[in-house]
C-alpha cells in the first residue's frame, strides 16, 4: 500500500503551496477520476487527490480503456479553474508540461506527444484524462487524471519507468516519489496557466513536444508537424496537397481527428 505520510512530507517541503493537496489513497478502485467525482459530491473540492495502485475500469481519451494493472501510478486531482469551456485543452497542456518538466528535472528525458501523452524513448510512459463540469459556458470544476507506468507490464508501444531506470541513473526509487513528482508537476502547470496565461504556457509545452518535425499522412497526402496553435490544434504543413480539396498547405487538426502512433504501431 502507498505510504501516505511519505508523500505528505515531501509535499509539505515544497516551496509553492498553490494547490491545497488533500490525499485519499486506495489499493484498488474502479477509476481514480470516478472516485474523485464522488468525493467532490461530498464537499471535497479544489486540491482533493485520489491515488490508487490499480484500477479496474480505467479510462483514456476518446472513451478508450486505460489498462491499469498493479504497479502503475493512477492519480486524479480536483481543481476549480473557472476558465471558458472551449479552453479545457489548456488544463491538459498545463498538466502534461508540468509533469514532463518535473521528470526531466530528475534526469528522465520525458517528452510530450500531442495532445495528452507522456513519452520516453518514443514509447508511451503515461497519459492524461481531463474531465470537466460546465456552468454557463465556463468550467466550474475539473478532474485531472494521470496514469504513469512504473513497474507494471506494458504493451509493445509502452514503457515503464523501472525498466528505463535499470539502464542508468535511478532517481525515482519508489512509487511515493513518483506520486510526489506528478503532484508537483500538476501544481506547477496549473499555476503557470493561471498566473501567466496560455501565451506563456504554450511555448513551454511545444518545446517538449516530440511531434515537431514528424511526418504525417492524411488521406494519401503527406505533411510535417510544425507546431500547436493557441486553440490547441496541431499545425501540419502539407508537402503535397490537392488544390481541389485543400486550398492551403497548412492544416489545423483538433484533438481526436488524427492518431499519432508509437514506434512500429
Amino acid at each position: 500500500m502507498l505510504d501516505k505520510q511519505t508523500i505528505e512530507a515531501a509535499l509539505d517541503a515544497r516551496q509553492s503551496h498553490y494547490l491545497p493537496f488533500s490525499l485519499h489513497l486506495y489499493s484498488c478502485v474502479t477509476s481514480t477520476n470516478q472516485v474523485l467525482w464522488e468525493l467532490m459530491q461530498q464537499g471535497n473540492e479544489h486540491g482533493c487527490v485520489v491515488i490508487a495502485e490499480q484500477q479496474t475500469a480505467g479510462r483514456g481519451q476518446w472513451g478508450r480503456q486505460w489498462v491499469s494493472s498493479k504497479g502503475g501510478l493512477y492519480i486524479s486531482v480536483a481543481i476549480a479553474p473557472n476558465i471558458e469551456a472551449r479552453d479545457s485543452y489548456q488544463l491538459t497542456f498545463a498538466t502534461a508540461w508540468g509533469i514532463t518538466k518535473q521528470l526531466r528535472n530528475s534526469n528522465i528525458p520525458v517528452e510530450i506527444k500531442w495532445p495528452n501523452d507522456l513519452v520516453l524513448n518514443k514509447l508511451k510512459l503515461g497519459g492524461i484524462l481531463t474531465e470537466t463540469k460546465i456552468n454557463h459556458g465556463k468550467i466550474s470544476s475539473c478532474v485531472i487524471g494521470v496514469g504513469i507506468n512504473f513497474t507494471n507490464q506494458v504493451p509493445k508501444t509502452g514503457i515503464n519507468l523501472q525498466s528505463w531506470q535499470q539502464q542508468g541513473i535511478k532517481e525515482i526509487l519508489n512509487i511515493e516519489m513518483l506520486a510526489t513528482k506528478v503532484l508537483l508537476g500538476i501544481e506547477s502547470g496549473i499555476e503557470c496557466l493561471d498566473q501567466d496565461g496560455v501565451d506563456v504556457l504554450l511555448p513551454k509545452y511545444t518545446s517538449l513536444l516530440t511531434n515537431i518535425g514528424e511526418g504525417v499522412c492524411l488521406e494519401d497526402l503527406s505533411g510535417t508537424v510544425v507546431g500547436v496553435t493557441s486553440t490547441g490544434c496541431l499545425h501540419v504543413r502539407m508537402e503535397t496537397f490537392d488544390s481541389k480539396s485543400v486550398d492551403t498547405p497548412d492544416l489545423f487538426l483538433s484533438p481526436g481527428t488524427i492518431s499519432l502512433g508509437y514506434g512500429n504501431s
